[in-house]
């Protein structure tokens, strides 16, 4: 049996007068519990300090998915102070959560409390009616089911989560993560978000609305080591053009051989690869470095700012310069 209770010290809950309080409920699952106290809960160098209060939706144990149980101190009256309220998920869509919890939802956002719905907590927050007329996501298996449910409620099932302002709805699963650190990078800036994405080995920002990082390739190393020779030349050398013409030259394949067996270990085409390379190089650059746009575009390999704006907001849904900011949280130069 665990005890559920703030995850500060004394000395840090006087110093924060943001309540943050988390949602508990009968069979609720650890990992949905555990992502807003990873990020709001555990005290993190240089990140702001909380006073994070687990409450639970109905008295006794908690039972949990993972078979322990689960002691919460708080009960709803938590939510009457509390600025930010989290519902971490639901344990059956088709459940609807108890009166007295929807009031309390209800009453908290009249006063201004800042309402998340992580994965199937979107459900809880429909069912108090506070999404209605709003956009809001939840997880992809059950999109179909909440739009059928809640026909008020512009449902959309390809993004990580979607930000209304007072209301924050999440995707399933590790888009939790993605949603608190969202939240917690609006209210206190980018650098307290960077610093929990770093203690926690996370990337530190996927924008809700665009789509999630481009992971670099990391092929298998085949049988053929002039294949993997040639991949690990390629992106030590992304600024120089390269073909799938000069590339199966250099190994001396037939241009349908190296196609099959750069598919084989890569899993994609290599022009495919080529622009997933040159997207990751540019947001490594455009993060860490003080490099132009222009000076970007040419390291990366796309040979002029034009292209490198329309691959990158193809890929993610914004402008490099404002991805660069999202990182640095200084000023756009207007792009």
């Amino acid at each position: 049996m665990l005890a559920a209770t703030s995850c500060l010290p004394k000395e840090a809950e006087l110093k924060s007068p943001h309540l943050i309080a988390v949602l508990a409920f009968d069979q609720i699952s650890p990992f949905h519990l555990s992502v807003p106290c990873a990020v709001f809960g555990e005290a993190h160098p240089g990140a702001p300090a909380f006073e994070l209060r687990v409450c639970a939706a109905e008295p006794g144990l908690l039972r949990t998915t993972a078979g322990f149980d689960l002691q919460v101190h708080a009960g709803l009256e938590a939510l009457r102070r509390a600025r930010t309220i989290i519902v971490p998920s639901w344990r059956d869509p088709q459940e609807r959560p108890p009166a007295a919890l929807l009031q309390a939802l209800k009453r908290a956002h009249q006063r201004g409390a800042q309402l998340v719905g992580l994965c199937l907590g979107a459900y809880v927050l429909a069912e108090a009616g506070l999404l209605d007329g709003r956009s809001a996501t939840t997880h992809w298996a059950f999109a179909q089911d909440f739009a059928a449910r809640f026909p008020r409620v512009r449902v959309d099932a390809d993004v990580l989560y979607i930000d209304e302002g007072d209301v924050l709805t999440s995707a399933g699963t590790a888009a939790g993560i993605d949603a608190c650190l969202h939240l917690l990078r609006r209210q206190y800036g980018v650098a307290p978000a960077n610093r929990v994405a770093r203690r926690l080995v996370v990337p530190p920002h996927r924008q809700g609305g665009q789509a999630q990082f481009i992971e670099q390739p990391l092929p298998e190393r085949s049988r053929d080591a002039r294949l993997s020779a040639v991949i690990d030349q390629v992106r030590a050398n992304l600024a120089q053009p390269h073909s799938l013409d000069s590339l199966a030259e250099s190994v001396l394949m037939s241009r349908r051989t190296f196609t099959r067996r750069f598919r084989q270990m890569t899993g994609s085409t290599v022009g495919e690869w080529l622009l997933s390379e040159r997207l990751a190089r540019s947001q490594a650059l455009l993060e860490g470095s003080e490099a132009s746009i222009e000076q970007i575009a040419d390291m990366a390999g796309f040979g002029s700012v034009s292209s490198l704006r329309q691959h990158f907001r193809a890929a993610f849904g914004v402008a490099p310069n404002a991805w660069r900011q999202t990182f640095r949280g200084g000023p756009s130069d207007g792009e």
